[in-house]
């Protein structure tokens, strides 16, 4: 009898020992349907030194059976030195598992989830601890002219995807070495800021997926639990603004540019020259966008050369924003142009006169 009792202390304490893991990495019950997309939204401003930004992203309220968003917002990290890895649902087989987010030295592994603003489905890119103060990356977060730890370097990202999951017909992306290792370093979880932010997106309607229609009433906030404040981007906000969580800013930016159709007008010499017509334009405006480029990117090498400070860097960023609107607004006038050109004439309307 006492050696099946002690048998069976090990065994439940071996089982307390896995499941405790487990919740760590996949917390609650697994959901048979993925979470919607990622609502598209801007960055508010940094509230202050210190705040790191933490995306928003798709969490399950098992009360209402439903997904509600929570919104982006600025946290102050918990130590210094510590950096945020985002959470993330991922396939288990037969169901989608929440994978908790965490503070630790290192960003593990978050699904390969592009959840922008530095996050861009590996690594981090917002910015970076040095000497015991964090550096911002301006190119990547939004923070006002009175910092001065900061930094420019552009990201050419290429995955555009908003697709909120992992595997099963979602991104399919596995850990890194790297990002392994770093799930095995000393970290911590959610701050308490960041539980009560959540608690109150739980608790608003308007930030349930099938409410809102996967368009959150509150898609992100300048600090945690403002819902209402200055620093709140309202959902219908960000869908009016229709420039994504990255402004295109360079022509790299920009979406990739699509090739011109063939022609097909029942005129088969004509079709000839007008694909030959449009080939040419196609040419010509994606070495537009070279050259712009070339040009920019110089301009960032001479700032970093010169240790250009905040507000000298956004005066050029600026500028760099309008010329790359210019460029976009000039090769759609000379598409619709072209289009026009190439149109057939209209047919007349009257009868023909009999000869």
């Amino acid at each position: 009898m006492r050696f099946a009792f002690v048998v069976r202390s090990v065994m439940f304490a071996l089982l307390l020992m896995t499941v405790s893991g487990v919740m760590y990495g996949q917390v609650r019950v697994a959901i048979t349907v993925g979470p919607p997309v990622l609502p598209v939204y801007s960055q508010p401003i940094c509230p202050g030194d210190g705040y790191i930004w933490t995306p928003g992203y798709w969490d399950y309220n098992y009360d209402a059976t439903d997904y509600f968003w929570i919104p982006g917002t600025w946290i102050m990290a918990p130590e210094v030195g510590y950096l945020w890895t985002p959470p993330y649902w991922g396939w288990g087989g037969s169901g989608f598992l929440f994978y908790d987010g965490y503070w630790g030295p290192n960003v593990g592994f978050y699904g390969g989830i592009n959840y922008g603003f530095g996050y861009y489905g590996t690594g981090f890119y917002g910015g970076r601890w040095e000497g015991g103060h964090f550096q911002y990356n301006t190119s990547v977060w939004h923070v006002g002219g009175d910092f001065h730890n900061v930094y420019n370097e552009r990201v050419n990202i290429s995955n555009e995807n908003r697709v909120s999951y992992n595997g099963h017909g979602g991104i399919d992306a596995r850990p890194t070495t790297q990002e392994e290792a770093a799930a095995r370093e000393r970290h911590v979880g959610p701050v308490a800021a960041q539980t009560a932010h959540a608690q109150a997106s739980r608790s608003d309607p308007q930030q349930r997926a099938s409410v809102s229609h996967g368009q959150p009433g509150v898609v992100a906030t300048a600090r945690p639990g403002d819902f209402t404040g200055n620093g709140a981007v309202k959902g219908g906000e960000a869908r009016a603004e229709n420039a994504g969580a990255r402004p295109a800013i360079h022509p790299n930016d920009l979406p990739a540019m699509e090739h011109p159709s063939t022609p097909n007008t029942g005129n088969t010499k004509n079709d000839k020259k007008y694909q030959q017509q449009q080939n040419k334009l196609y040419a010509s405006q994606q070495q537009d966008r070279q050259k712009l480029q070339q040009q920019q990117d110089k301009e960032h090498l001479l700032l970093d050369k010169q240790k250009a400070d905040a507000a000298t860097t956004q005066q050029v960023e600026q500028k760099h924003q309008q010329q790359t609107q210019q460029l976009q607004q000039t090769h759609a006038q000379q598409t619709q142009q072209m289009q026009q050109r190439q149109s057939p004439p209209p047919h007349s309307s009257g009868e023909s006169k009999p000869k």
